[in-house]
């Protein structure tokens, strides 16, 4: 009989321990195929050419020359402080993500999560952490919300709090990458709430997978501001250009 392993057990083991049994679940590059290094499932030739994201906006997080703040938020300034994002929505961003929203690719998730962990350690750090609600009834079908499985681990990396139930999707909205612009934010309202009685912290950090024009976190961020919060930014794996 083929002996089985439990891994929540040897996940509590330290690795000089699991040294024997790593040949049983050895990395493979999510990309290219060959062996993952560095405890990734990336080769480090893959890893290298991820399109980690350039000079950037501060507030939307658009690719700019040199870093600063764009011309659009400069003459309309969002309602969040600072956007961040690790990556441009460029290949294999374009592949990994959707593995993860729609198909329970969670090795894709922590491919992912690991390196927006790298990267938002250099960030100024919030109180929290919230991850973008999904409405229930598209968390019924799906069976997760792709922005809490990256910033569950993302919070744990940081060591920082993790809000995953003080803010609701009131509204089960339509697709909003169906839409243009103006009927994005026409989607939106009234789209969250914040749950009665909960206790916002001064500076909250929205996390979520992709932002490509921003509304639906100024959506969440508007809220998270007319309850209480002082300071709201966003931290996010991917930006559409």
């Amino acid at each position: 009989m083929t002996p089985t392993v439990n891994l929540s057990q040897t996940q509590k083991v330290d690795d000089g321990r699991l040294a024997p049994l790593r040949w049983l679940f050895a990395l493979h590059c999510m990309v290219c195929g060959e062996a993952g290094q560095d405890g990734r499932d990336l080769c480090r030739a893959c890893h290298a050419a991820l399109p980690w994201q350039g000079p950037a906006c501060l507030r939307c997080a658009l690719p700019l020359p040199s870093p600063g703040t764009c011309g659009a938020c400069l003459q309309h300034p969002p309602p969040l402080t600072e956007t961040h994002a690790a990556f441009d929505y460029a290949f294999p961003l374009d592949r990994l993500l959707p593995r993860l929203k729609f198909h329970r690719d969670f090795a894709s998730g922590r491919v992912l999560t690991q390196a927006m962990t790298h990267h938002c350690a250099q960030l100024t750090r919030p109180d929290a952490l919230l991850p973008l609600p999904l409405h229930r009834g598209r968390l019924r079908r799906r069976g997760y919300d792709q922005a809490l499985e990256l910033a569950r681990p993302l919070a744990r990396g940081l060591e920082l709090p993790l809000l995953d139930n003080v803010l609701k999707r009131s509204k089960s909205t339509s697709a909003q990458s169906r839409l243009d612009a103006a009927a994005r934010k026409r989607n939106l309202r009234g789209a969250f709430r914040i749950v009665p009685g909960a206790s916002l912290p001064a500076h909250i950090v929205l996390v979520d997978d992709v932002m490509t024009t921003g509304a639906t976190l100024h959506s969440a961020a508007r809220v998270l501001l007319a309850g209480g919060a002082r300071r709201v930014d966003a931290w996010v794996c991917a930006r559409v250009a």
